[in-house]
């Protein structure tokens, strides 16, 4: 009876031992990594036993088997795959719900509005995310927007401009894929019946179509509220056969080529290009960069104006005129500009007052 008390209570010890073993192996914080943290990857599928070896090896938890007992305690919640980041201490409880509820290591990248997919892949290559050419790789390919917009040659223009949070080294399928769903998510909204757009969303041509303006509008003018305008004396001009001679569409030609070293020469204007405006009639061939909302619902609803002409005002703006002789007039105003005048030139002095006349009085005499 005796040995049996003294085993009962060796193990009730021992139970005890190892709770409070585990209670401080999951409870307190601890940090065995390098001061500047520790990137842990969980792959899909990996086990409980994986990931708490892996953890424990990395020193962001203290007992490897302590949290896979507590993950075993919460069967109803997965470790979520992914890259996670540790770069301060932290309990094991702590570390579970992280990976639980998949806090996964992101970064924000901002595509801007009017941002050509060899711009993207620039800034990509330069935040390390990934290669430039990967990116345009996958970004040459439009079968994400074959059933969606017919005709188009790449997703240039369907990469939509939006902050995107990324992982450390993302597959650069997959981040297209994701800014042509955020393209698809906005279509929707600015093209349905609701917001006035009678344009049928069935008409993939007109899709690429209404893209391609939008791009060019973009591209030209910086101003929300000009942007209607714009596009309605682009629509103008295809609807009296009138070139475009959009400098944007030049650039990305040659950009396309790698013949474009940041200035714009006359002598590129006839740079052979079917992107090229002043060679070609009508739109280019596809959108020449990623145009936001606001240019897509302006390339949808272009203004109903008269205007044929735009000139810069060199204040993000432009003056528009309806007739050739406005826009020179419009061209002598950004001239004026450029050299430090005043647009307009000031009124001519009025004229000098005319002399008044002398009317002195006249002695009539009575004749006699």
């Amino acid at each position: 009876m005796k040995f049996l008390l003294v085993l009962l209570l060796l193990i009730l010890l021992f139970a005890g031992g190892a709770a409070a073993w585990m209670w401080y192996g999951i409870t307190k914080p601890y940090q065995g990594f390098a001061a500047e943290g520790v990137f842990i990857d969980v792959p899909r599928g990996a086990s409980s036993r994986h990931v708490a070896s892996v953890l424990k090896t990395n020193g962001v938890v203290r007992s490897a088997l302590a949290f896979e007992i507590y993950v075993r305690r919460h069967p109803k919640r997965t470790l979520q795959a992914g890259e996670y980041f540790f770069d301060h201490a932290m309990t094991g409880r702590e570390v579970f719900w992280k990976l639980a509820n998949g806090q996964v290591y992101q970064q924000p990248f901002t595509v801007r509005e009017g941002e050509t997919m060899f711009d993207i892949a620039r800034e990509l290559e330069a935040a390390k995310f990934m290669r430039a050419g990967d990116f345009l790789f996958a970004a040459g390919d439009p079968a994400l927007i074959r059933d969606f917009a017919l005709g188009a040659q790449t997703l240039e223009g369907f990469l939509f401009p939006a902050t995107y949070e990324l992982p450390r080294h993302p597959a650069a399928s997959e981040l297209t894929a994701e800014m042509v769903h955020k393209f698809k998510e906005e279509w929707k909204q600015i093209a349905s019946p609701s917001a006035g757009e009678s344009t049928d969303e069935g008409d993939h041509r007109a899709v690429n179509r209404i893209v391609t303006l939008a791009s060019l509008v973009e591209r030209e003018t910086p101003k929300p509220e000009e942007r209607p305008l714009v596009a309605g004396a682009f629509e103008n001009r295809l609807r009296k056969g009138m070139r475009l001679q959009c400098d944007p569409t030049v650039i990305y030609g040659m950009e396309r080529l790698g013949k474009y070293n940041g200035t714009l020469t006359g002598k590129d204007l006839s740079f052979d290009s079917l992107y090229n405006t002043y060679e070609h009639g009508g739109l280019p061939p596809g959108p020449i960069g990623n145009p936001g909302e606001a240019s897509l619902h302006a390339a949808l609803r272009p203004a109903r104006t008269d205007y044929l002409y735009f000139v810069a005002n060199t204040q993000g703006g432009h003056f528009f005129g309806a007739t050739l002789a406005e826009h020179n007039k419009n061209v002598v105003k950004y001239r004026r500009l450029l050299a430090g005048l005043p647009a307009d030139p000031p009124p001519p002095p009025p004229p000098p007052p005319s002399p008044k006349k002398k009317h002195g009085k006249q002695y009539r005499g009575k004749a006699r």
